[in-house]
């Protein structure tokens, strides 16, 4: 059996910037292990695979080791292979999910999703977390399904290099770290080896946590992010109520086949 699989940059404006994508447009679902087994195949931040549901899709994400309830970059990448890879007419597309339904339209040549916001309590971080960041504790930490610290500069955000086997010690699914940007509202690393994934170039999710939090302290509904990882990417994030909407680009940088 042959099943069709794309690989996009997410959140890039050019080729290898951003953060890759496996997009698994299915006819049926396969086996949850296959699935999973395709994801560590790949070994890639994350995999998606979509099967299409009356007027929308299906649509699951899985990282090399899980299947995650949200994915922010993994989600604009099926959009685009929807929209340019496999004719997608509509102006906007439904996608139902673990975290209900997402809808991915176009902006100004870009897609424009529409996620739920997560406004992140303040919390308790246990020590591990502080030593395996590298930093002095902050009061600045938030927590739902990830931790998110606040740090004072860009410059602490890019010199951080982690101890990754102790990061994953820490019960969540990632930690996200964010500061005030010099060129932008603000920027943000992910790390993830709790989830198969030591640092996500570009975590669209993330951005549902941070987004509350920087329009809330820079009073603002519109900003701009860039997340400075090694490849980096940039987003556009919009306040809407108890809803986030990021906006970016993505290219098609593979097409291929899986031979099952």
């Amino acid at each position: 059996m042959k099943i069709p699989m794309y690989q996009v940059d997410a959140f890039a404006t050019k080729l290898f910037e951003g953060n890759p994508a496996a997009v698994v447009p299915l006819k049926d679902w396969l086996p949850e292990e296959q699935m999973q087994q395709i994801a560590a195949e790949n070994n890639l931040s994350e995999t998606a695979f979509f099967v299409k549901e009356g007027e929308g899709y299906h649509l699951r994400w899985f990282t090399p080791l899980v299947e995650v309830d949200l994915c922010g970059h993994a989600t604009l990448a099926s959009a685009h292979v929807l929209f340019n890879e496999l004719g997608y007419e509509g102006k906007l597309i439904r996608f139902q999910t673990r975290s209900g339904e997402l809808t991915v339209g176009r902006e100004d040549g870009r897609l424009r999703m529409d996620f739920p916001a997560d406004d992140m309590p303040k919390a308790q971080a246990p020590d591990d977390l502080f030593k395996a960041l590298g930093i002095q504790k902050t009061k600045e930490v938030y927590k739902s399904d990830d931790y998110m610290v606040v740090l004072d500069t860009e410059a602490e955000v890019a010199a951080l290099e982690p101890d990754l086997r102790l990061l994953k010690s820490v019960e969540a699914r990632g930690v996200i770290v964010t500061a005030p940007g010099e060129q932008v509202d603000f920027v943000s690393r992910f790390f993830a080896p709790q989830s198969g994934v030591d640092e996500d170039p570009v975590t669209g999710s993330a951005h549902t946590k941070s987004t509350p939090y920087w329009s809330r302290r820079l009073e603002k509904k519109e900003l701009e992010a860039r997340q400075i990882s090694q490849r980096g990417g940039s987003l556009s994030c919009r306040m809407n109520g108890d809803r986030v909407e990021i906006i970016g680009s993505a290219l098609t940088f593979l097409k291929g086949e899986i031979q099952l």
